[in-house]
């Protein structure tokens, strides 16, 4: 086989690794701006759980960007679409449920171009990350039925609550990175 065609199709992985690197990004940023919208409005279990899933995200942008490095490529820095802001804690939740589930049927796409492209690591690292979109789907879509099931009352026993979600993890310079 040439080397061409091995370059080629490396190529291709790496084009859909920063699609989904960038989709990475934009969930990262749209999440972290409803968790401080939550957090405000004080919904603080609400915004714990969705920093979490933001936090998920910051994961998979990174596993896709150690991948594009593997394979030779230049990871992206650009989020693949804007931020919805202002968004209504009741439409926040069907809204990330509908992302995630584009995002999982996106993936499953990529899963296919890695295959053809004869990447099974590449193909594992999509097959891994989807099922952790399929938790964060679960999760926003059982969240939004119980918002439209029993609105108010769901929300008021959510109001209050905590948003802390345990200790920070040291960063560089709180964990003394720079000694």
């Amino acid at each position: 086989m040439s080397d061409k065609n091995r370059e080629d199709r490396k190529e291709k992985v790496i084009e859909v690794l920063n699609k989904a690197r960038a989709m990475e990004l934009q969930a990262i940023h749209q999440y972290m701006n409803q968790h401080y919208n939550l957090d405000d409005a004080d919904y603080g279990e609400l915004a714990a759980n969705v920093k979490l899933i933001a936090i998920d995200e910051m994961r998979h942008a990174e596993m896709f960007a150690e991948r594009i490095k593997e394979l030779g490529g230049e990871p992206v820095t650009e989020p693949a679409d804007k931020v919805e802001k202002g968004q209504k804690v009741e439409s926040i939740f069907p809204f990330d449920a509908e992302l995630e589930d584009d995002t999982m049927d996106v993936y499953n796409q990529f899963v296919l171009v890695c295959r053809e492209n004869g990447d099974s690591a590449t193909m594992k690292l999509f097959e891994t990350i989807i099922g952790e979109e399929q938790e964060h789907f679960n999760y926003f879509d059982n969240v939004s039925d119980h918002i439209k099931k029993l609105g108010a009352s769901f929300l008021a026993r959510i109001a209050g609550t905590p948003a802390d979600t345990g200790p920070a993890s040291k960063g560089f310079v709180s964990g003394g990175g720079n000694a």
